[in-house]
C-alpha cells in the first residue's frame, strides 16, 4: 500500500497519474497548500522541503517502509518497484532520465513561474504586475514546448516509441498550456501528444483525484502560504 500525499495540480498528478497506470494501491492525504498544511511538522517529516507530493511505501525495501519526496524520485522509484514505464534497456532508461530531468529542472520550474508572474503575481497586494517577468518566463516556457514538438516529430512518446514515467512527469504541466498563454497551432507534434497521452484512462483517472479540491488560489490566505516573502 502506497500512502499519497497530495494536493491536485501538476506536481500532484504525475504521481497519482502514475500510481493509477501502474495498478498500485493507494490512500491519498490530502495536502491543503493553500491553507499551509504543507508546513506542519508530522509532514515535513515526509517532505523536508515542504512541498507535496510525496509518499511513503509501507512495503518499501526489505519489507520495510519508506518515504521519498520530489516528484522525480517517486516516479523512479514507482518504475522501478514495479518494472514499468521505465523501457527495456539500458538505452531506454537513459532517454527515460534524460527526458524526466528535462522537465524537473526546465519545463516544471519554467510552466510554473509562468503561471506565476501572467496569474497570481499581478493579484498580490501590492501588485507584482512585472512585464519582464511575465515576457520571460512566458517565452522560455513556449520554447520548451518547441523542444518538446521537434521531440515527438521524431517519437511517438518523450523517451522513444513506448509510454514512459517521462510523458506522466510533462503532460499535467503542458495540458496547462492556455494558462501559460501558449499556442499549438504551430506545434501539431504537441498537440498530438497531450490528446494522445491525456485519452489514457490511467492519466483521466489520476487527473480526476480531488478535483473537486483544485481552486484557483486566489485568496489572501492562499497566497501568504504559497508565496511566502
Amino acid at each position: 500500500m502506497i500512502d499519497l500525499y497530495y494536493w491536485p495540480t501538476p506536481n500532484g498528478w504525475k504521481i497519482s497519474i502514475a500510481l493509477e497506470e501502474m495498478g498500485l494501491p493507494y490512500e491519498t492525504h490530502l495536502v491543503n497548500i493553500g491553507k499551509g498544511e504543507q508546513f506542519e511538522p508530522e509532514f515535513l517529516k515526509i517532505s523536508p522541503n515542504n512541498r507535496m507530493p510525496a509518499i511513503i511505501d509501507r512495503d518499501g525495501p526489505d519489507g520495510e517502509p519508506v518515504s521519498i519526496f520530489e516528484s522525480g524520485a517517486i516516479l523512479q522509484y514507482l518504475a522501478r518497484k514495479t518494472g514499468q514505464f521505465y523501457g527495456e534497456t539500458e538505452r531506454d532508461r537513459i532517454a527515460v532520465d534524460e527526458w524526466l530531468f528535462w522537465q524537473v529542472g526546465g519545463l516544471g520550474p519554467m510552466a510554473g513561474q509562468a503561471h506565476h508572474f501572467l496569474k497570481y503575481a499581478p493579484k498580490l497586494e501590492p501588485s507584482q504586475d512585472l512585464p519582464y517577468a511575465k515576457d520571460r518566463y512566458r517565452a522560455e516556457t513556449g520554447r520548451l514546448y518547441g523542444v518538446m514538438d521537434r521531440r515527438l516529430a521524431e517519437t511517438r512518446y518523450l523517451a522513444g516509441d513506448f509510454y514512459s514515467i517521462a510523458d506522466m512527469a510533462s503532460w499535467g504541466w503542458a495540458s496547462l498550456w492556455e494558462g501559460q498563454e501558449q499556442t499549438l497551432d504551430d506545434k501539431p507534434n504537441l498537440k498530438r501528444w497531450l490528446d494522445e497521452v491525456g485519452d489514457r484512462p490511467g492519466v483521466k483517472a489520476g487527473r480526476a483525484l480531488s478535483a473537486d479540491e483544485r481552486s484557483d488560489n486566489s485568496s489572501r490566505e492562499a497566497q501568504k502560504h504559497l508565496f511566502k516573502r
